[in-house]
């Protein structure tokens, strides 16, 4: 398989006629989510697997209606953390002596570095860079369903307050930041199904040093 050739085949799905995606497929493409690089490791943020269809019907006034939001499989809602504590780097780092059966002291360095980032950037300032890192991993799901030839939608329109208050995620210290439909296109009705695939040139994108 290609991953070039995968890539051309992906394109930001508009129409999706509910097909139910393969699980195999799915959870493949949550592991890659799950697996992608975050600065540190520290995964700040979450991913809210949406299936439930009255729940995604709550939410399609937040977004917009786009039709995306009930017509696809499943939606994920990819959450930074409000917050980041002295607790949380804690957790992070006794999973990470578990994980790798060593002790926690041997860290301490580790865990100095991240307190330190903590402690130098105000809550709004990390609530970005949790956003960031949320985005590397929206990447991997997208280039994931892409070679398992699962359509999908990344949106950015939605009000992240509205939404919050259907998923209750304030209550879970979390914001909405991106959401990602997963499902198959309805190629019939879809009116960007076989559109060409429009990016700059590699001469005017790539600038060689």
């Amino acid at each position: 398989m290609s991953f070039k050739k995968q890539l051309n085949w992906r394109y930001a799905t508009k129409r999706m006629n509910g097909q139910k995606v393969d699980e195999v497929k799915f959870q493949n493409i949550l592991d890659a989510i799950q697996l992608a690089p975050t600065s540190l490791g520290l995964q700040p943020f979450s991913v809210i697997v949406v299936k439930d269809q009255e729940t995604r019907k709550k939410m399609a006034p937040a977004c917009s209606n786009q039709p995306q939001i009930t017509e696809a499989d499943a939606i994920l809602v990819f959450a930074a953390w409000n917050k980041i504590s002295e607790q949380d780097a804690e957790g992070y780092i006794h999973n990470i002596a578990s994980t790798r059966n060593i002790p926690a002291e041997a860290l301490n360095d580790f865990k100095q570095m991240i307190l330190g980032l903590i402690n130098s950037k105000s809550q709004e300032d990390l609530l970005i860079w949790s956003s960031k890192q949320a985005y590397i991993a929206l990447g991997f799901g997208l280039f994931a369903a892409a070679l398992e030839e699962v359509d999908t939608t990344p949106m950015e329109g939605f009000s992240p307050e509205a939404l919050d208050e259907v998923l209750e995620l304030d209550k879970k210290g979390l914001k909405s930041v991106v959401i990602l439909a997963v499902g198959h296109r309805d190629a019939a009705n879809d009116y960007l199904n076989g559109a060409a695939k429009v990016r700059r040139s590699a001469n005017d994108f790539f600038i060689h040093i």
